[in-house]
């Protein structure tokens, strides 16, 4: 059995007052003393970095991680675009299994807000594929005609994409450390300003700061010391093309599928024994096709079922979709996010998720996706 026995996250947004480094001593310091583990019980730390090498020109960050911690441990940097949270956990897990350590800490740290828009936009695009970047497609750009895809396939409109944002909003006011704290309602996404039609800014996950990070562990003693545990029932990574153009659909993101289908196999469970789900909804249009990718509704549905709110919390379903406030409301700092989304479900399993404790949550699912789904993890954890 490997367990996460340990969750901390900075608040995220914008942290004008916090470098880089700050974060990331924030991040690794505080999972250590608020859960009671001690640096040493650590043989090995991940983290999960998209955009320093980039825009700070920070590279080699495992050994500046080293000198901030005062450790000799191994320490990988791991980029997957978006995903890199979520892959640095599964790379975690996987070292755990394979010996090497007994435990492991993933760290997520991205600094995007002291950058202007251009840079940051640039910086982000450079996720996605040759051709697109020649074509001057950003991701708000590929994510719209994804979204024209799909509403004119299916025959929905604008304000089916705008109740995933209402919904994401209203939890992200309930979450004292999200980006945006402030609920919503459809006619302030309909009124604000298009991005990329028809995705607008309210259909958009912001550019945030932060940190994430969690303590995984195989380790008998430290399992059952611990306060809190959640075991990882699975955790599995999928990619496909990277270029929208040599994608067999553009209404699924079909390593979310393939990804989904190998984690419920080897967790051993059913898709409706998910009671909470932390899913990539960068863009409103992201969470009605993760939604039908991983399987929850049939395909085409989502822009229908999502009018009927019946994921938000405080409905009595058996099914809520990101208390966090997700990528949306949450933020978004790139690298983070991965993380936070395993440490919401940490929250919810342990009963410590205060205001927006979904009741008698025994399992959750985890899904992260890179770029416009080059790659994709679905990871699975219950109690």
């Amino acid at each position: 059995m490997i367990a996460i026995i340990g969750y901390y996250n900075t608040r995220f947004g914008e942290l004008w007052e916090k470098s880089f480094f700050d974060l990331t001593k924030e991040t690794a310091g505080g999972v250590l003393k608020n859960n009671g583990i001690d640096l040493e019980r650590v043989g090995a730390i991940f983290f999960a970095n998209m955009l320093a090498g980039v825009l700070e020109n920070n590279l080699h960050s495992a050994a500046k991680i080293a000198e901030i911690l005062k450790v000799n441990i191994p320490i990988f940097r791991v980029e997957a675009a978006c995903a890199s949270g979520g892959v640095a956990f599964h790379l975690a897990k996987n070292y755990i299994e394979a010996g090497m350590t007994d435990t492991a800490m993933v760290i997520g740290v991205e600094k995007m807000t002291d950058y202007s828009p251009e840079e940051i936009t640039t910086a982000l695009a450079a996720a996605s594929s040759g051709k697109e970047q020649e074509a001057g497609l950003t991701f708000p750009g590929l994510y719209g005609l994804i979204a024209q895809y799909y509403l004119n396939k299916y025959g929905y409109t604008e304000e089916n994409l705008a109740y995933v944002a209402v919904k994401n909003h209203y939890h992200g006011s309930l979450n004292e450390k999200a980006h945006f704290q402030k609920a919503i309602t459809i006619d302030d996404v309909l009124k604000s300003p298009y991005v990329a039609y028809p995705l607008k800014v309210l259909d958009s996950s912001p550019i945030s700061d932060g940190g994430s990070a969690i303590i995984l562990t195989k380790d008998k003693n430290l399992i059952k010391k611990a306060k809190y545990k959640v075991e990882i029932l699975s955790s599995h990574v999928a990619t496909d093309s990277i270029s929208l153009t040599d994608r067999k659909t553009l209404d699924e993101i079909y390593a979310s599928k393939i990804a989904a289908n190998k984690a419920f196999k080897e967790a051993g469970i059913k898709r409706n024994e998910i009671n909470i789900v932390e899913l990539h909804d960068c863009f409103s249009i992201a969470e009605i096709l993760a939604m039908e990718d991983l399987g929850f509704w049939k395909k085409g549905e989502g822009g229908a079922r999502i009018k009927e709110l019946s994921t938000m919390y405080g409905r009595g379903s058996d099914l809520v979709v990101n208390t966090s406030g997700g990528l949306k409301a949450a933020g978004h700092p790139v690298g983070a996010t991965g993380i936070k989304q395993l440490g919401e479900i940490f929250l919810q399993l342990t009963r410590q998720a205060t205001n927006r404790q979904v009741k008698n949550a025994k399992y959750g699912l985890a899904h992260n996706v890179g770029g416009s789904g080059g790659t994709a993890v679905v990871s699975i954890l219950g109690v």
